[in-house]
């Protein structure tokens, strides 16, 4: 039990896995945390999450009023502020780090926001850490698949991210720094599968970008196993990685069209899609090593590599394109999970502390 009696910091904590991972902390089945913090600028979000979650066990003006006598506990700021990481990382045991700036196209036509949010966020982590003293324990960075052999601006600055956890490591021997990554995370906001059910629920057309394009896919769920796993096993500036399943973008689209008249309409690549992602690259296979249902890149930097009798994992890149699912497969998979049009609505799916 990992997390007995710890001080979690989450931030980002109001997103869709942030919401997920701390209603399966409050859980307590890594162990019955002390405190779980919520650090996140969005005040409407926190308000929601608040009343869902504290509802449970107090009354109205309890949730309102006092917010720091809760386990569960929110402050407004923002990572890009290092006074506001600072507050927010004292007196803690364990750092999730999963703020971001995550959709593709906003990151490509605001690619500052995105270092600001994504790299400077991260470093004020770390230097928080070092020029304070805090005793963390753990640092997790959420990255994403697409900071493998990184096209655009999202997966450039999480691959950054990375290192800076990554590297931190040397400085801060006291302070395991370790990363995981994963990609689409079924349903969560802003990914292909709520808008495909809206587009459905108006009647479409439903909008392809190219049919062959190709995505790992992970449920919310999973996405929260990997953070657990890393918490468990990860050695310090190590990055995890599922052995996740993967779909192509068409196959997502028929699954959830099913029998109804609906048009699809394939309107072309946007700007720093790729077409296959990447989970583990050619070059990081070299050094990637099995941990149970899950691939350890371990890191490049010498003063970090532990020799031991780990033999390599992957003799080629980890990429969607080789994992590809059929239509029956995809249509298992989202049934799983319960993302049908009929078997549960994004409404239902969100209320995620209920």
């Amino acid at each position: 039990m990992i997390l007995e009696g710890k001080r979690i910091l989450v931030t980002g904590g109001t997103g869709s896995m942030g919401k997920v991972f701390v209603r399966r902390l409050l859980s307590g089945e890594m162990g019955v945390p002390e405190k779980v913090i919520i650090l996140s600028r969005d005040e409407a979000k926190q308000h929601d999450m608040r009343m869902a979650y504290l509802h449970k066990t107090v009354t109205t003006d309890e949730v309102i009023f006092r917010n720091f006598q809760q386990v569960l506990e929110f402050r407004i700021g923002d990572v890009r502020d290092y006074h506001d990481v600072c507050s927010a990382v004292k007196g803690v045991d364990i750092v999730v780090n999963a703020a971001a700036l995550k959709q593709v196209p906003t990151c490509e036509y605001f690619p500052e926001q995105a270092v600001l949010t994504n790299c400077i966020g991260a470093t004020n982590i770390v230097r928080a850490i070092r020029e304070h003293g805090y005793k963390v324990e753990t640092v997790v960075g959420v990255s994403t698949d697409k900071a493998a052999k990184p096209v655009n601006v999202m997966g450039m600055t999480k691959a950054i991210q990375e290192r800076i956890f990554t590297s931190a490591n040397v400085l801060n021997p006291n302070t395991r720094f370790i990363c995981v990554r994963y990609g689409n995370v079924l349903a969560s906001r802003g990914s292909v599968i709520p808008l495909f059910h809206d587009q459905i629920s108006t009647g479409g057309p439903v909008t392809v970008t190219v049919p062959d394009m190709t995505r790992f896919l992970l449920s919310l769920d999973q996405a929260v196993d990997t953070v657990f796993a890393a918490l468990r096993d990860a050695k310090r500036g190590e990055t995890f990685v599922p052995d996740a399943p993967a779909a192509t973008v068409i196959n997502i689209a028929k699954t959830l069209i099913g029998d109804r008249d609906i048009e699809i309409k394939i309107t072309g690549i946007r700007p720093g899609e790729k077409m296959h992602e990447i989970m583990v690259s050619e070059e990081e296979c070299h050094h990637t090593v099995k941990r149970g249902n899950y691939y350890a890149i371990q890191p490049m930097l010498p003063e970090l590599r532990v020799e031991e009798a780990e033999s390599q994992a992957l003799s080629d890149e980890f990429s969607s394109a080789n994992s590809v699912g059929t239509l029956e497969q995809t249509r298992e998979l989202l049934s799983e999970h319960r993302l049908l049009i009929g078997q549960t609505t994004l409404a239902e799916g969100e209320e995620l502390l209920a």
